[in-house]
């Protein structure tokens, strides 16, 4: 393997989860977040024409799989594909080092 293709490897990757609200996405999935409304209320911030788009490009690339189930109104959920799961090491080392590392943004005062 040559270091070209794994700085390609890298770069890709590191482009599609760290995409702007795709870690969140992502993490909140795995939180338990499955239907689009639960996905909006827990990402502060995220719009809807956002997190539509970030949900496509997830299943795009075969981190997410969106499943219609046949429910009365018809009920929708996002769940990841073994390809998604196996990200969870990945963002819980991320998470840990962000709790050690990233200082909180300051409260602004009224």
């Amino acid at each position: 393997m040559s270091l070209t293709s794994v700085c390609v490897r890298f770069h890709t990757a590191l482009e599609l989860i760290g995409a702007r609200w795709s870690g969140a996405v992502i993490h909140m999935i795995f939180k338990g977040a499955h239907r689009y409304a639960d996905l909006k209320a827990a990402i502060p911030g995220i719009n809807d024409t956002m997190l539509a788009r970030r949900l496509r490009e997830l299943e795009a690339a075969g981190l997410v799989e969106r499943r219609v189930l046949a429910t009365s109104p018809v009920r929708v959920e996002y769940h990841l594909t073994e390809m998604g799961r196996e990200l969870r090491p990945v963002l819980d080392e991320l998470v840990t080092w962000a709790h050690k590392w990233i200082p909180l943004p300051e409260a602004r005062s009224a």
